[in-house]
């Protein structure tokens, strides 16, 4: 069992910054893919990025390519969202999945974190 704990949501304006970090404890979680997804008020779970075990692929949805950072540390057994240049449609739950999916962008991740809110105002 794996258990995923996200922090670092909260308010932020419009072009800022924000770190999202989630820690994982649990048989095995290093040796997992990790990615984040979020689900904004009545929309579907959408992947955001992910990152291989070994940390050394990554992957990301287009919308935020060039503003998001997904990384690991393999030692402290925690990934990372860094968040540049955000926009008011960035506001969702963000949550963290770990997992052995074929295909690294599905939801087909086997552990789920309980989520972090980001509200980004304009």
């Amino acid at each position: 069992q794996v258990q995923l704990v996200e922090s670092g949501g909260r308010l932020v304006q419009a072009g800022g910054s924000l770190r999202l970090s989630c820690a994982a404890s649990g048989r095995a979680s290093s040796r997992y893919a990790m990615a984040w997804f979020r689900q904004a008020p009545g929309k579907e779970r959408e992947f955001v990025a992910a990152v291989s075990w070994t940390g050394s692929r990554t992957y990301y949805t287009d919308s935020v390519k060039g503003r998001f950072t997904i990384s690991r540390d393999s030692a402290k057994n925690t990934v990372y969202l860094q968040m540049n240049s955000l926009k008011p449609e960035d506001t969702a739950v963000y949550y963290c999945a770990a997992g052995d999916p074929k295909e690294l962008t599905t939801t087909l991740y086997d552990y789920w974190g309980q989520g972090t809110q980001v509200t980004v105002s304009s």
